[in-house]
């Protein structure tokens, strides 16, 4: 499976802006927390039995407000990025995003790897998901020999992974609830459909709270992983508090 990754570069102001907009995050560490969580889901589908290609965002589709401040072209700053997460990057496909959208962006990426390349099968992996496992990435390729489409559910309503054999109408599949929408979409194109394992995203306050509490309990074990966003959140100070939202943390709590 070719498992596409969909990364901006991770500017302030620029991503994760809700969680900057409803918790004590602020837009700085807002986009260190991205980067982390990037670095942990490259990570993981590096050591997946999957083909690794990052689909960048490019001076063609970010805001010019992002690009009047990138130090170097889009395309160098998420390299550097993929470079600092992975012993090696030769194996690894970059290519840029096309589309006004990110449904427009993501149909494209997999319309074109299953019809103009004949690729068998293309997963989309967000790079806001750094609880993912290659376990899981394997997993749902190993779906696929049943199921034409496979959807991973994450924090409300959303998807961190969607997986396929064939295209579907990417005209707005991403429309919240993404989960149910995609699924919606598969059914309509006569496709069969499955489902992965639940992974929170951090890119709601919700499932920044699910993958904090999930660290701290893997912190626990001898199998913590997602060390880079762990270490993130360990900088920014960050825990859940007794009203299951985000709060400030007071005292030394590492993961």
């Amino acid at each position: 499976m070719i498992v596409v990754v969909p990364v901006s570069p991770p500017r302030a102001g620029h991503v994760l802006s809700a969680l900057v907009e409803s918790t004590p995050i602020s837009a700085g560490e807002a986009a260190s927390l991205y980067e982390a969580a990037a670095s942990d889901v490259l990570r993981a589908v590096a050591a997946s039995g999957g083909t690794l290609l990052v689909n960048y965002r490019d001076e063609e589709t970010l805001p010019e407000s992002v690009v009047s401040e990138l130090e170097t072209d889009a395309e160098t700053i998420v390299r550097d990025l993929a470079a600092s997460a992975l012993e090696n990057i030769e194996d690894v496909r970059f290519e840029r995003q096309v589309g006004s959208t990110h449904a427009a962006r993501i149909g494209n990426t997999v319309t074109h790897l299953l019809e103009r390349e004949e690729a068998d099968t293309v997963g989309v992996l967000e790079p806001t998901a750094p609880l993912v496992e290659r376990s899981q990435v394997d997993g749902a390729a190993m779906s696929l020999r049943r199921n034409d489409v496979v959807l991973g559910p994450s924090s409300g309503g959303r998807t961190y992974l969607a997986a396929f054999t064939a295209p579907i109408d990417f005209t707005d599949a991403y429309a919240p609830p993404s989960l149910s929408t995609l699924a919606g979409r598969t059914k309509t194109a006569g496709l069969g459909l499955g489902f992965a394992p639940m992974v929170p995203t951090i890119a709601t306050e919700s499932g920044l709270c699910a993958t904090v509490a999930a660290l701290e309990a893997r912190a626990e074990t001898d199998r913590p992983g997602a060390p880079a966003t762990a270490a993130a959140l360990e900088k920014i100070g960050m825990e859940v508090g007794g009203d299951e939202s985000l709060e400030r943390r007071e005292t030394d709590n590492s993961f």
